[in-house]
């Protein structure tokens, strides 16, 4: 084999390694043990491997584009377009366009053309059964992905990630403090960095604090029905639950109606079962005499609140306490982390944070 005729796939398959393996090894990029590293540049060297140069200014100077790919259920959610067009308006920034990539487009082995009309990835909130990931992150191009990866693939260029622990965490102390004695959490299905942090500190939580949480799993990008139907099942066979944090987006106005629907009041516990004749409202109702099919007095305090915030927790009646999330500078931090990659500002393997803020409101105060 001569030296003209070596591509980088015939140095990956003599190393036992993925492509983008020997394309960060030999650029001294990405995320390579020094190891393979020094096997990669070992058989390149036996194999007489010689980098196309101007291939490699070409493909740099070519695209003037990044691609975005998001879950497939993010057409639908206020917090992924937040974090889209915080994403376009800090590449367009730097002078690029944002190329969204259609699920279907990148699955069953496309990468590779999208790799070819882009400069780099950002990939956000990552499944590990999303089938087009591990493509994506294989695609021999920069990438930087919005959350953990927790798959077993080829590591990304970089990511800006969340403590999703901390702000449940916040959420759960928070409702405690406000008089909850017995929380449940409407946690995300799915495998997604979110999704599993937020289902693992649930049970953590409640056994560090010595607190019976009651864990139920609602779709990743449930609606306000299915949080309705959850919650009001929920209330049904464990009528001591006070406190309900909903995590999917948009999705805390169903336990606002499963509360008024089961004679729930919305508000502070503690003033509630006080006796005040003030705090707390009872969602969705103006019945003071209500008694809901739950049969629950409609003074039963409820807290409700949101691992998401957004327009609908925002102008719900009442108001739903929340975890801000900041989704347009998250997609800007994403956008911007990727730029800096791309420009050489920044060495691959950076991992970012991201800050979020707790907001209360009337559904817990």
């Amino acid at each position: 084999m001569t030296s003209r005729t070596v591509t980088l796939l015939d140095v990956a398959r003599a190393a036992g390694v993925s492509k983008s393996t020997v394309s960060d090894a030999l650029q001294g990029s990405g995320r390579v043990a020094e190891a393979t590293r020094e096997r990669v540049r070992a058989v390149a060297e036996e194999l007489g491997y010689r980098p196309n140069s101007a291939a490699r200014r070409l493909r740099r100077s070519s695209t003037g584009a990044i691609g975005l790919h998001l879950p497939q259920t993010a057409t639908r959610l206020d917090y992924y377009m937040n974090l889209a067009f915080g994403a376009v308006a800090r590449a367009q920034e730097e002078g690029l366009d944002v190329v969204l990539l259609a699920p279907a487009g990148v699955a069953g082995g496309a990468s590779g053309r999208v790799a070819s009309r882009v400069d780099g990835l950002l990939v956000i909130d990552p499944e590990v059964g999303d089938s087009a990931v591990p493509g994506l992150l294989d695609a021999g191009v920069p990438v930087v992905t919005g959350e953990r990866y927790l798959g077993p693939t080829a590591a990304p260029s970089g990511a800006v990630i969340c403590d999703n622990a901390a702000s449940l965490t916040a959420l759960l102390d928070h409702v405690t403090e406000r008089g909850a004695r017995h929380p449940a959490v409407l946690a995300p299905a799915g495998t997604s960095a979110w999704a599993t942090a937020l289902r693992a500190t649930a049970a953590s939580w409640g056994q560090e604090h010595g607190v019976a949480v009651a864990l139920r799993t609602v779709p990743f990008a449930a609606t306000p029905q299915e949080a309705e139907e959850t919650t009001l099942a929920l209330l049904r066979t464990d009528p001591a639950v006070d406190a309900v944090i909903c995590a999917p987006d948009g999705a805390a106005p169903g336990v606002l109606r499963a509360a008024a629907t089961a004679g729930r009041t919305v508000g502070t516990v503690s003033d509630c079962t006080a006796g005040s004749t003030t705090s707390g409202r009872t969602a969705g109702t103006t019945t003071s005499d209500r008694t809901g099919e739950a049969g629950a007095h409609p003074r039963t305090p409820l807290l409700v609140a949101s691992c998401v915030d957004g327009t609908a927790t925002r102008s719900a009646e009442p108001p739903v306490t929340a975890v801000d999330l900041r989704p347009a500078a998250y997609g800007r931090a994403c956008a911007e982390l990727l730029c800096d990659i791309l420009a050489g500002r920044t060495a691959p393997d950076t991992v970012r944070r991201h800050a979020w803020a707790l907001e209360t409101r009337a559904s817990t105060a």
